[in-house]
């Protein structure tokens, strides 16, 4: 791929991230919550593809030198993604960030003033090789009403692709 098609595809996900952001922000509470649970199910159906995925980066991982600490953060094994299945049910449970009233005052001149939280928008995440980053950012961007583009590291990319084809799914 040139630089000129790397910058292009990029430009097409910033664009594609902004109207899902429109999207996003305007979703209910129970409606977030309901995707969540989903997404939770769907990681724990499609668990053995996902370490199958995952199997394939961590030899990659040996094959290039990779040391044992960071095939440690990119290694998932079934309990593993229940544990990011189950992280993905508490993020459901959070309270909505969005509409939250964070301040309220009275004006010397009589106004009403009142600071509202809403979402950024989108929201981007640059990270190396763990995988279980993809879920947690994409499911705490979700509850806080916010679309997200994510760029996981090179070692993690099977690992990356099964994870956010399962959430997809969901």
């Amino acid at each position: 791929m040139s630089p000129t098609d790397a910058v292009t595809g990029a430009r097409e996900r910033m664009q594609h991230a902004k109207s899902a952001a429109r999207t996003v922000g305007l979703l209910s509470t129970q409606r977030k919550s309901d995707m969540l649970n989903a997404v939770a199910a769907r990681l724990e159906a499609d668990t053995d593809r996902i370490v199958e995925a995952n199997a394939a980066d961590l030899q990659r991982g040996r094959d290039t030198g990779l040391s044992e600490a960071l095939q440690d953060r990119l290694r998932l094994d079934p309990v593993r993604v229940a544990a990011l299945a189950a992280a993905v049910r508490e993020v459901a449970e959070l309270p909505d960030p969005v509409g939250r009233v964070l301040e309220e005052r009275r004006l010397e001149n009589g106004l009403s003033l009142t600071k509202v939280a809403v979402p950024f928008g989108v929201v981007g995440s640059i990270y190396e090789a763990r995988p279980n980053v993809t879920v947690d950012i994409a499911a705490l961007a979700l509850r806080s009403g916010n679309a997200v583009v994510l760029r996981g590291g090179s070692a993690a990319e099977n690992s990356n692709r099964a994870l956010i084809a399962s959430m997809r799914a969901a």
